[in-house]
């Protein structure tokens, strides 16, 4: 049986937006859970944790830098036939004062990581939802900023060039 490695944020934990505590959506409900139900001989690795990051810690939220802990992942779920790698979203928050371009840095980060053992051609990099227009409002989510909206909208063509330039399958989960 083969098995895909899903490297992700809260889209891929599946979180229930407004919940607190965090709740998820039941797993047939999830993507990952969709993905698995139309691959039946394939295996679906989640790895989906909300506020994980390509490459900031987060102050407040222990272990969501993506590029630091990705390597003890994929050692404990090696070997691993495939991988589908979503980050970036939670880059975007104001508090990193990060760029587009450093978001782009970050996720080579990842995918530098993936290849080691993973295959290129066995790789996807999706570039994540477009956050809301007014995610940044209080009844939302504060840790955004006006400027993150736009900076995840420039994800799409950042992560559309990495791809291609590093020879790796992508896709655009935003509109």
């Amino acid at each position: 049986m083969e098995s895909i490695l899903v490297y992700g944020d809260s889209n891929t934990w599946g979180l229930i937006p407004g919940t607190t505590p965090f709740r998820r959506y039941p797993k047939y409900i999830r993507w990952t859970g969709v993905l698995q139900s139309k691959l039946k001989n394939t295996k679906i690795l989640e790895e989906g944790l909300c506020g994980r990051t390509t490459i900031f810690e987060d102050q407040y939220r222990i272990g969501r830098n993506g590029a630091e802990v990705l390597p003890s992942i994929l050692r404990s779920k090696y070997p691993i036939d495939a991988a589908i790698i979503m980050l970036g979203t939670n880059d975007c928050k104001k508090f990193y004062q990060a760029s587009a371009n450093d978001i782009g840095e970050g996720i080579e980060q990842c995918l530098e990581e993936l290849e080691t053992y993973i295959a290129k051609e066995k790789i996807l990099l999706i570039s994540p939802i477009y956050l809301g227009e007014e995610v940044w409002k209080e009844e939302k989510d504060p840790e955004f900023d006006k400027d993150s909206v736009i900076k995840c909208r420039e994800l799409k063509g950042i992560y559309e060039s990495i791809a291609k330039k590093r020879g790796i399958h992508y896709m655009a989960a935003s509109n």
